[in-house]
């Protein structure tokens, strides 16, 4: 039996903060550093970002390559193999959420900012600036559509379902702590509970804080510009570090409610306001277009599968799949533990089949189909020769999706409608975010006192603001590849540690499966011996 992490409630810190000390301090210490540093060498910072960025993508933007491939063709053979039939938390453990409720809320964690930012921007970008590709042709828009799905597909929700799974498994059927440490307890035994431990939590903790950032700072930036497009408002760094911070002073506010009263009700409120968002598009959009559009953009995607999802430009020079599919693949990963650990929570009683096929197709397809609403859109008004979104992708990115809307009926409620559904977002990944990062630093502890909770949710926001004074996007692009390499290596080394503890339980399993086969057989033999009047000699002779 695994031995128990000590629980934040068992033991508090002389400061009264019920915290894992070793994690809770160094994450935080390495954060007002990180914030410190960047606010004094504000002009070097641009540049050092730049640098870092194209060092780490030119040197191991293949090893990031390898590794979601790693983590997608794992997750099947688990799908498809002997362990398939495991159930997280025991086998007699029942699913809390029946199953369409699941994948709402599957599709609700991976539906967020970024989607709404990138769903026009990535297409028309890749469009007219094309990896393969003549920029501006038929080929080039069915390329675009080819790589969006990539860097939002399978291979993304192969890291989700990774950590998810991993968490979920050694958490409700191994009785484990519900932190990252507790995954390597098969591959790492005690070691788990010492510096080792400490330092996987920690990886964890800045990956995770980094991925937000760089979400909220997305965010913000959009915000900004549809704000700018629909008021004039200025739309520079000082707007936009003012609105991450009014809005992280409401996402503290569902923080201070709690997860029932506050996560849940303003997410359920974010799908409702997707969903109507989607449905507006496609009736008011080209319809058949965009139905025609998604089979012909999953086939696409599907038979360029291997040959995408695998190239590194090795014979090409260019900085374009460092922009995009290093900086998507580190940003997944930093992301891997928030999200993770959102699924983890309400996957109790799936088996590992039904877990990973959930995870794996159902928020795809849907991502599929909303990467399709929008951006096939635009493309197909880009293929007819219409230019204003193509110039707004190239003028400001930001302002692609205001842009868009302008196309369609009611522009300016469809705008604001889109700029409180981003706010949505952003507050909901801040307050579930600062939960998350608090569980890490907690030990395990998901209802530490409300004040642990907004300093992280404040942490977060000051990462991004900070960023966004030091580089902008790229450097929060640098951040989340930085971040992400090192917890690249850590989802690698979960994989045989799930492997390990997922092989221990199937081979107790069959322990018992042969210990019960046996108890049965000893059963029909009494059967007989009773009903025949004979030996039970004769009875096992005879059998």
């Amino acid at each position: 039996m695994a031995k128990k992490i000590i629980r934040s409630d068992e033991k508090k810190s002389k400061f009264g903060l019920e915290v894992n000390g070793p994690v809770f301090f160094t994450s935080a210490i390495t954060i007002v550093i990180i914030i410190t540093l960047v606010l004094l060498f504000e002009e070097k910072a641009d540049k050092f970002f730049s640098d870092t960025l194209s060092l780490i993508s030119n040197n191991v933007g293949w090893f990031f390559i390898l590794s979601v491939n790693i983590y997608l063709v794992f997750m099947a053979y688990l799908a498809f193999s002997k362990f398939g039939k495991l159930r997280i938390g025991g086998q007699n453990a029942k699913p809390e959420f029946k199953t369409l409720s699941w994948f709402a809320m599957l599709f609700s964690a991976g539906m967020g900012i970024g989607l709404l930012f990138y769903s026009i921007a990535e297409p028309i970008y890749h469009f007219a600036n094309p990896p393969m590709a003549e920029g501006g042709t038929v080929e080039a828009a069915k390329e675009a559509m080819s790589f969006t799905f990539l860097h939002w597909g399978f291979h993304a929700w192969a890291a989700y379902a990774l950590v998810g799974l991993s968490l979920a498994y050694f958490t409700y059927t191994r009785g484990l702590p519900l932190t990252i440490r507790s995954v390597f307890y098969p591959f790492l035994g005690d070691r788990i509970y010492g510096r080792i431990g400490d330092a996987i939590d920690i990886f964890a903790v800045l990956a995770t804080l980094c991925g937000l950032a760089t979400s909220l700072g997305v965010g913000v930036q959009q915000i900004s510009a549809g704000l700018n497009h629909l008021f004039e408002i200025d739309s520079g760094v000082q707007t936009q570090i003012l609105l991450i911070l009014g809005i992280t002073a409401v996402a503290t506010i569902s923080v201070v409610l709690g997860v029932d009263k506050g996560v849940r009700v303003l997410s359920e409120w974010n799908m409702r306001i997707a969903v109507l968002l989607l449905i507006i598009v496609v009736i008011l959009g080209p319809t058949i277009f965009i139905f025609q559009s998604f089979v012909q953009n999953t086939g696409n995607y599907l038979s360029s599968f291997l040959e995408i999802s695998t190239w590194t430009a090795s014979y090409t020079e260019t900085d374009w799949q460092n922009a995009w599919t290093i900086f998507y693949w580190g940003w997944w990963i930093a992301w891997s533990p928030f999200v993770g650990m959102f699924i983890a929570r309400i996957s109790k009683g799936r088996t590992v089949k039904e877990f990973v096929l959930g995870v794996l197709l159902v928020p795809s397809i849907v991502t599929f189909f909303w990467m399709t609403a929008f951006g096939s859109t635009a493309l197909h008004d880009a293929l007819l020769g219409s230019e204003i979104v193509v110039n707004a992708v190239n003028n400001d990115v930001a302002t692609a999706l205001f842009v868009f809307l302008e196309d369609y009926p009611f522009t300016f409620i469809l705008n604001i409608v889109a700029i409180v559904l981003i706010t949505g977002f952003f507050v909901t990944s801040s307050d579930s975010g600062s939960l998350v990062v608090d569980s890490l630093t907690t030990g395990g502890k998901i209802d530490a006192p409300v004040g642990q909770r907004i300093f992280w949710a404040f942490a977060e926001g000051g990462i991004a603001a900070v960023l966004l004074l030091g580089g902008g996007l790229q450097a929060l692009q640098t951040a989340t590849v930085v971040t992400g390499l090192p917890f690249a290596i850590i989802l690698i080394i979960m994989c045989f540690s799930l492997y390990k503890g997922l092989s221990e339980d199937l081979q107790e399993l069959k322990k018992r499966e042969s210990r019960k086969e046996l108890e049965n057989y000893e059963e029909i033999v009494s059967t007989i011996v009773k009903k025949r009047n004979i030996t039970p000699q004769k009875t096992l002779k005879e059998s």
